[in-house]
């Protein structure tokens, strides 16, 4: 769902960026692994979360993952025991990931009309600026399209149907809720975060490849890079899934907390599909990014068309969006590419630093606090992770 797009404040002079990653390169490595866990209790008990898990991947691959709090309340269940949560709109990754991967095997190209692909269905025509919209644009969020996930008539029908055994979104009924609307702006003209482009470019995907969007990144993606803690978050009974905590009084009218008696999601979580639809973990969302923005995912000279991207809004200059990434051109640390997410219950973040060739990822167990603050928590969250690991020894 609703990415959680940053500013993040100017970049430091180079000298001393490259003094804070000597340090880093430097500082033994049960040190920084000390560190990190203490800042990631930190941050926990400062905010409140039930339960927290970070993970970081260096250049060199050094990797370590941890882990603060509760997965569970009120069974008092460890959240090292159960690491695993909804991964939300970080899942857009993996969608811009695979239209380039097919862009790159030739079977498509990102600047091809979505009309190509879907302009065989008659529900197609009532979809706003459907003549003139590209899978590019659906990708870099520009396509002038609504977002089903923040209109009235779809939270109310999901407020009503929750309880559903099956999912009661398919695709086809969640693109149904943007019908006949009208655009924001033309095609490419402008930027509106939707979860329903996203929507748009799942399908696309499977009309290309004859296979559903889940198998097509397990064989790409989650196997080839062991990702083992990631699958489709397309059914209730999640293993190793933390509970998740949210305000009794959230918009779609759910309970406070996410599992039910049989550790079961209350909801189907295939309402989200290819607008996140994923369920991981710290680490394995660290790693995809280390993969992801170092070139290392998938065959061939991807990152051009992974980075191509567009301004989100003339007043914040130094965030862009690219094919299913968020682009920090002025970050203190120097270049950043990532994806935050939100669904229900649960926050996640990862970010790999350009510079540094740092990744760092984390995840928490309820979304109280984060979005309903005037602060910028997601923000203050990854500055400080960043910090840790480019602080010399004390």
């Amino acid at each position: 769902m609703r990415a959680a797009l940053r500013v993040i404040s100017a970049a430091v002079p180079t000298v001393l960026l490259a003094t804070l990653l000597a340090a880093c390169a430097s500082q033994p490595a049960t040190d920084r692994a000390t560190r990190f866990q203490a800042e990631i209790d930190r941050i926990r008990q400062q905010y409140g979360f039930p339960g927290m898990t970070a993970a970081y991947v260096l250049r060199d691959g050094t990797s370590i993952s941890a882990a603060s709090g509760l997965a569970d309340v009120e069974a008092k269940v460890p959240m090292a025991d159960h690491p695993r949560m909804l991964a939300a709109s970080t899942g857009k990754s993996f969608v811009g990931a695979l239209c380039i991967a097919l862009a790159l095997e030739g079977r498509l190209s990102l600047d091809d009309p979505v009309s190509r692909w879907l302009g065989k269905y008659d529900w197609f025509k009532r979809v706003p600026n459907h003549e003139s919209m590209t899978l590019r644009h659906l990708l870099t969020h520009s396509a002038g399209l609504p977002d089903h996930v923040h209109m009235e008539a779809f939270q109310k029908a999901f407020a009503r149907e929750w309880r559903a055994s099956a999912n009661p979104f398919p695709p086809k009924r969640l693109v149904g809720f943007i019908l006949d609307k009208p655009a924001l702006f033309p095609a490419g003209q402008g930027w509106a975060y939707t979860d329903t482009g996203y929507i748009l470019a799942g399908m696309i995907t499977e009309e290309v490849t004859g296979h559903t969007y889940y198998d097509e990144i397990r064989k790409r993606f989650l196997d080839p890079l062991r990702l083992r803690d990631t699958s489709p978050a397309n059914r209730r009974d999640l293993d190793r899934l933390a509970a998740g905590y949210m305000r009794p009084d959230n918009p779609f009218g759910l309970p406070a907390k996410t599992l039910d008696k049989n550790n079961h999601l209350h909801w189907h979580p295939g309402v989200e599909w290819t607008g996140g639809g994923l369920v991981s973990s710290s680490r394995d969302l660290a790693h995809w990014g280390a993969a992801l923005y170092t070139g290392k995912a998938m065959p061939g000279d991807y990152l051009p068309e992974l980075f191509r991207s567009v301004e989100i809004d003339p007043k914040v200059p130094d965030v862009r969006y690219g094919a299913g990434v968020a682009i920090h051109t002025s970050d203190r640390f120097g270049p950043v590419y990532g994806h935050a997410g939100w669904i229900p219950g649960y926050i996640s973040s990862f970010r790999h630093y350009r510079n540094s060739g740092i990744t760092i990822a984390f995840q928490v167990n309820t979304d109280k606090g984060v979005f309903d603050s005037d602060k910028n928590v997601l923000r203050n969250i990854e500055e400080r992770l960043m910090q840790v690991l480019i602080r010399d020894n004390e």
